[in-house]
């Protein structure tokens, strides 16, 4: 189980570096940082091009997809940037129940 409000609390610091979103998470417990990069670029699946929209429809396609409007982080939403670098980097990351949050974990 994903505890999203715990995964905020790690979030440090975000970055946009052109199509790239680095995510800094820390963990306080240990005062470890671990990187993560996903690209810039909708995660919530409402945007499904076909090759013939692109084909036939190359400035439509476009539109659509570059003009989508992007959810870094949101407190009701399940695909987020925030969320998708989490889970590249979750390996190095345990729930505690006794804190309550993620503890860092050398990636075991």
């Amino acid at each position: 189980m994903v505890h999203k409000a715990a995964i905020r609390s790690l979030l440090e610091y975000v970055c946009v570096d052109g199509d790239t979103v680095i995510c800094h998470f820390r963990c306080s417990v240990k005062d470890k940082i671990v990187t993560s990069r996903v690209p810039f670029e909708p995660y919530d699946g409402k945007i499904v091009l076909s090759w013939i929209d692109i084909i036939f429809h190359p400035i439509r396609s476009y539109n659509r997809y570059y003009h989508t409007p992007i959810t870094i982080y949101g407190n009701n939403c399940d695909e987020t940037i925030v969320l998708k670098a989490f889970e590249n980097i979750s390996k190095y990351f345990i729930w505690s129940d006794k804190e309550e949050k993620y503890i860092y974990n050398n990636g075991i």
